[in-house]
């Protein structure tokens, strides 16, 4: 009798062992946690991707070149089209006489479809020795128009204007600077 208590008492241990030992200390135990975030913000942050260092060089034409770069990228698909929204931008557009109109950005939302790119804060153009400052500069490579507005001061050698408007064609280079009020009158400066 005593060896069958032994047994039994023996047989309880090992059960009550393997029994904690899957409750406790099993790997295949699930856990189920529901993250707080709605599920249409999970699938809208799903579509977009960030990216460190982001380049794109297009050939607009034979003659004519646009380069675009970034310190940080998110792709966001919007209306069926992707719109890269950049951080510390540099664009350059490369003419057929190979010289090139840089521009610098601290934000701009790229359209990869049509390379139109949306320029925004301290927005700043070179091109040979001129310089244009201003808040937002619109790139549309469907119009070669280059339209920069809000704040905007220009730097050249014959001096300093300041306007509401300044309109670049990109394939001619004609400038058009103007005023939103027709009453109101572009500021020229001269060195």
């Amino acid at each position: 009798m005593k060896k069958t208590a032994q047994i039994s008492l023996i047989c309880i241990i090992l059960i009550a062992l393997v029994l904690f030992n899957k409750k406790y200390f099993s790997k295949n135990k699930e856990i189920e946690a529901e993250p707080n975030i709605p599920k249409k913000e999970l699938s809208k942050k799903n579509e977009n991707n960030i990216i460190k260092n982001l380049k794109y060089e297009i050939t607009l034409d034979k003659d004519n070149q646009y380069f675009i770069s970034s310190d940080l990228s998110e792709l966001v698909n919007l209306d069926n089209s992707e719109i890269v929204m950049m951080q510390k931008v540099t664009g350059i557009i490369i003419d057929k006489n190979k010289i090139p109109l840089i521009i610098t950005s601290e934000k701009a939302e790229y359209n990869s479809s049509s390379h139109n790119t949306k320029f925004r804060g301290n927005v700043i153009i070179t091109y040979l020795n001129n310089k244009i400052v201003s808040e937002k500069l619109d790139l549309s490579f469907e119009k070669n128009i280059a339209k920069i507005y809000e704040k905007v001061k220009y730097s050249g050698s014959q001096g300093i204007i300041t306007a509401d408007n300044i309109k670049i064609n990109l394939m001619t280079k004609k400038i058009d600077i103007y005023m939103d009020n027709q009453i109101d009158n572009v500021k020229l400066f001269k060195n």
